[in-house]
C-alpha cells in the first residue's frame, strides 16, 4: 500500500525530531525476543537474552504486547514532550494512559493476530495493570538498554543534529525524502511505500514527530493517534556503529593517560560485566578491579547497573568517545 500524509505549511512548521527511550524499548524487545540472530544486533541480543530469560521477561507483559511483526500498542509510545524525554517521563505517560485508548489498542492487536491470554487482565482493569507494565519496562531497561544507553544515545543524538543541519541547509523536503527507502516526499505529501497500514492526516493531529531508532532497521514504524501528531520511527544514521570494536591506536593513547589496567577494563566493557567477570577476563584480583572501577566511576567513565544479584558495569559516553574518537 502507498499511504500518504498530507502537509500544510502549519504541519511543516510543527515537524520536529525527538529521541524516545520507549521507541528503543519496543523495537529492541522485538529483536531480542523474535529475531535475536539478526544483524547487526546479534551480538547485543546474545548478551541480553539470557538476562531477560532469568528475569522472566521472555513471558511477561512486553512479550504479550510486542509481537514478532505488525501492530505495536500505541500507548507504549506516548508523544514525547520534548526533543530528549527521559524514560521516567514516558513511563509516567504510560501509567496515565486512558482506559478506552488501551482497549482500542488491544482491539487492534487482536485484529492483527495477537490474542495473548494475559491481555484480558489489561482489558478488564487498565488502571491496575498499567503500573505493572511500567515496572516491567523499567526492569527491561536496566537489563537490556541502560548498560548500553550511552553509545545508543550518542548515535540517536548525532542523527538528530545532522538532520537539523540538513533542514537548515537544504529544507525539510530533502530531509524527509532521505529518511528511508520506503519514505518519499511528493508534492506536499509524505508517502510511505509498501506499507501494510495507512498513515493519513485524518488519523492524527497536526505536524509530524520524527524519531531516530537504533533498533528499527530495516523498517520504519508509525504511530497515528488523534489528536497527537503522527510519529515516524526510522533507522538512525550509523546505527550499525553502536557495536563497532575499538581501534588499537585509540586504546594505546588512552593507556598512556589512564594506565594499562584501567584502559584494559574499559576495553573489556564493550560488553557490560560484573567485577568477578572482569577479574577473570583481565587476570586481576576482584579487589583490584573494584578499586579501579571506583576510580573510573568517580571520573565519569563507567556506570553501574543492577542485574539480579550482580552489578554490571558499563562505559559512559565519555569513555566511548575516548576509545572511539
Amino acid at each position: 500500500m502507498d499511504a500518504g500524509l498530507s502537509f500544510s505549511a502549519a504541519d511543516l512548521a510543527q515537524t520536529r525530531f525527538a529521541v524516545s527511550p520507549m521507541w528503543e524499548v519496543v523495537t529492541s524487545y522485538r529483536i531480542v525476543a523474535h529475531r535475536p540472530d539478526s544483524a547487526p544486533h546479534g551480538r547485543w541480543a546474545a548478551q541480553v537474552r539470557p538476562r531477560l530469560v532469568r528475569a522472566g521477561l521472555d513471558r511477561g507483559w512486553l512479550a504479550a504486547l510486542v509481537p514478532a511483526q505488525g501492530y505495536l500498542a500505541d500507548f507504549l509510545n506516548p508523544t514525547p514532550d520534548g526533543p530528549f524525554p527521559t524514560l521516567a517521563a514516558e513511563l509516567d505517560a504510560i501509567r496515565r494512559a486512558r482506559a478506552d485508548d488501551v482497549r482500542d489498542d488491544l482491539d487492534a492487536l487482536e485484529r492483527d493476530g495477537g490474542r495473548e491470554p494475559r491481555l484480558r487482565l489489561l482489558r478488564e482493569d487498565p488502571e491496575a495493570v498499567l503500573p505493572r507494565i511500567a515496572d516491567e519496562i523499567e526492569t527491561y531497561w536496566e537489563l537490556a538498554l541502560a548498560p548500553y544507553w550511552a553509545r545508543i544515545q550518542k548515535v540517536l543524538e548525532a542523527d538528530v543534529f545532522h538532520r537539523a543541519r540538513q533542514v537548515a541547509e537544504h529544507g525539510s523536503a530533502r530531509v524527509l525524502s532521505e529518511l528511508h527507502e520506503t519514505v518519499r516526499w511528493d508534492d506536499g505529501t509524505l508517502r510511505l511505500v509498501r506499507r501494510h497500514c495507512a498513515l493519513t492526516r485524518d488519523q492524527a493531529g497536526s505536524g509530524l514527530l520524527l524519531i531516530p531508532s537504533v533498533f528499527a532497521w530495516p523498517s520504519v514504524l508509525t504511530r497515528s493517534v488523534h489528536p497527537d501528531p503522527p510519529q515516524l520511527a526510522y533507522p538512525a544514521r550509523g546505527f550499525g556503529s553502536v557495536w563497532e570494536p575499538r581501534t588499537a591506536d585509540a586504546v594505546d593513547a588512552v593507556a598512556a593517560v589512564l594506565g594499562r589496567s584501567r584502559t584494559l577494563l574499559l576495553t573489556e566493557l564493550d560488553t557490560p560485566a560484573s567485577t568477578t567477570q572482569l577479574a577473570g577476563h583481565c587476570g586481576m584480583s576482584a579487589a583490584g578491579v573494584s578499586q579501579h572501577l571506583i576510580a573510573l566511576r568517580n571520573a565519569g567513565l563507567v556506570t553501574a547497573h543492577r542485574s539480579g544479584r550482580s552489578v554490571l558495569y558499563a562505559r559512559t559516553a565519555v569513555a566511548d568517545q575516548l576509545l572511539h574518537p
